[in-house]
């Protein structure tokens, strides 16, 4: 796919995962009625996996809950497969429980739908599916971004992964990721950054005390801080603000609002 390309929803292909044929029946009148067409359909987690190794689907979306897996171990093991582990992700659950849902939102999914869901949730979300694969090189248009270089700080491989590509769909290429606060520490004291873009809950040193070290110690103490975090506890999101964050952006993300915050810290600095 060329930088100019444009594609639109009749273009997409689909993966749906769906134990219900009922629900299926659904869900594909839904995409249909939005413009796609391409839709694979299985029925447990084992044919969807060996489907999307097949079929190289631009999204998977899935229930939550199959015959054989969760929605959860599809993803995760979408992501550890080197041909599928840019495909997009998608869920469809009526699950709220933290247990559940955090590790798809570190996976990096598109979007994490309630059941049932409204028609608007899902075009918005197949929305944000086009903007992840296509490049916006025009999104930052006012910076060099041949001098740009972005630090992405996350304990999860596939969300470090999940950010690059953002960042590179954006036309940002120098970008590095560390695993760990204390790894971020390291880089910082070996390179200037323009950007950091960290998660919240990471152990050892989690994204609040790895922000009130770079604010307080390093000698990028003005560098924007970019924090993309599952976390919902309004106390400790404000412990966050407190400690020096320049924003606060939430998993999942759509990205639109990464590329728009992103332009307005780099055009600031």
């Amino acid at each position: 796919m060329s930088d100019d390309e444009i594609i639109t929803m009749s273009d997409l292909t689909v993966a749906l995962v769906e134990p219900s044929p009922t629900q299926h029946k659904i869900i594909a009148g839904h995409l249909n009625d939005i413009g796609v067409q391409r839709i694979f359909w299985y029925q447990d987690g084992k044919s969807a996996f060996e489907g999307v190794k097949q079929e190289f689907p631009d999204l998977v979306i899935s229930s939550m809950h199959l015959p054989d897996i969760t929605g959860v171990e599809l993803a995760q093991k979408i992501r550890k497969e080197p041909t599928t582990m840019d495909t997009l992700f998608m869920t469809v659950s009526s699950e709220t429980s933290f247990r559940y849902l955090d590790p798809l939102k570190q996976a990096g999914v598109v979007a994490i739908l309630p059941k049932p869901f409204a028609p608007s949730d899902l075009r918005n979300a197949l929305i944000a599916t086009l903007d992840f694969l296509v490049p916006d090189q025009n999104a930052l248009d006012n910076i060099d971004l041949d001098r740009v270089r972005v630090l992405i700080v996350d304990d999860s491989v596939t969300a470090r992964h999940h950010i690059a590509r953002v960042m590179k769909n954006m036309g940002i290429n120098d970008v590095v990721d560390v695993p760990s606060g204390e790894s971020a520490i390291k880089a910082l004291r070996q390179q200037f950054y323009d950007l950091v873009v960290t998660d919240f809950n990471m152990p050892e040193m989690d994204g609040r005390e790895l922000t009130k070290y770079i604010r307080e110690h390093s000698t990028q103490r003005s560098v924007p801080i970019l924090m993309v975090t599952s976390e919902s506890d309004s106390s400790r999101l404000a412990q966050v603000q407190r400690a020096g964050v320049s924003a606060i952006c939430d998993k999942p993300f759509e990205p639109a609002s990464i590329k728009e915050l992103v332009r307005k810290m780099l055009s600031e600095k």
